[in-house]
């Protein structure tokens, strides 16, 4: 029989923390510890277990064979220990603090006007919300869930699809009518384009001119550091600027913007995804609650195509 004064949940906890970010210093912020106490953690579990779980080197952790089974059957067995004291009584509902990062648009758009009804039906809740469009480290800033806009990263986080939207070149009528409507790719350069100034901001923006494609460079006299700020830019009559159509949608309708060069438009899709750290369901019950919540209310695509697209 195992003994008694031995952690073995706790153990696992931090062995698949340490696996899942990639490091004992990022497991350590995760656990509110040390990374010289996880390490020591990691090393008495691999001396309790009679094996090697992780390859050490200065800047790799890597699962050896034995690590990997442990790994994969430990996410299961916390699953499970969770599920269990679920179902006893002592959780049965979402409680504590959760921590959420969202790009600023879908922060506007879609989480804002969401957040009383979640808190609503969630009271032991307490949102900690952060609207940016820089890209954090979910384990360094210590976020439950990132709404993340655009191709993801190959990492250990783990991506629920939130739905998809197009892009959409506008301007206000105003400055359409003082410096004219483009009607070509070329025409573009004679305009001001305002831009992103977050590191992931695209170069240029993707066009198609006689079936083949196109990139227009962003070099406008202003930028901005999120998708909201060059939404009122372009409102404001300073230049056109390239958004997803479900930021749009209202400016369009109450002819504030108006689309350009959609014949030219690629057609392409920019996907938003809630990424979070917890593989084979090992999560925290406020975590899971608030990703099936975001399920169930938020469907991007269809925020564009009802209102948006009639109107091109």
């Amino acid at each position: 029989m195992a003994r008694l004064d031995v952690n073995r949940a706790g153990e696992m906890e931090v062995f698949v923390r340490v696996v899942e970010s990639g490091g004992f210093s990022a497991a350590a912020r995760a656990c509110d510890m040390t990374p010289s106490a996880v390490s020591k953690l990691v090393a008495r579990l691999e001396r309790r277990l009679g094996t090697r779980l992780l390859n050490r080197s200065t800047r790799h952790l890597q699962l050896t064979a034995e690590g990997c089974a442990f790994y994969e059957r430990g996410v299961r067995i916390l699953a499970d220990l969770e599920e269990a004291e679920r179902c006893a009584g002592e959780r049965t509902s979402p409680r504590g603090r959760l921590r959420v990062n969202a790009n600023v648009p879908f922060g506007h758009h879609f989480l804002l006007p969401l957040v009383p009804l979640f808190l609503a039906r969630h009271p032991e809740v307490t949102l900690d919300l952060v609207l940016t469009d820089e890209v954090i480290d979910i384990l360094e800033q210590r976020t439950d869930v990132a709404v993340r806009a655009g191709p993801l990263k190959s990492s250990n986080l783990v991506a629920r699809k939130l739905g998809g939207t197009p892009m959409i070149i506008v301007a206000s009528p105003d400055y359409l009518a003082r410096n004219g409507t483009p009607t070509t790719p070329d025409a573009l350069l004679t305009h001001n384009r305002i831009g992103a100034n977050y590191a992931r901001a695209q170069a240029g923006w993707p066009l198609r001119w006689d079936s083949q494609p196109v990139v227009v460079p962003v070099t406008g006299n202003a930028q901005a550091s999120d998708g909201e700020a060059l939404r009122h830019l372009a409102v404001a009559g300073l230049g056109l600027a390239r958004l997803a159509a479900f930021q749009v949608r209202d400016d369009i309708a109450a002819g504030r913007l108006r689309p350009v060069l959609e014949g030219c438009n690629p057609g392409d899709i920019e996907e938003v995804h809630a990424v979070y750290v917890g593989q084979g369901g090992h999560l925290p019950l406020r975590v899971r609650a608030f990703l099936d919540f975001l399920t169930e209310h938020v469907d991007i695509g269809s925020a564009w195509r009802a209102d948006v697209h009639l109107q091109l």
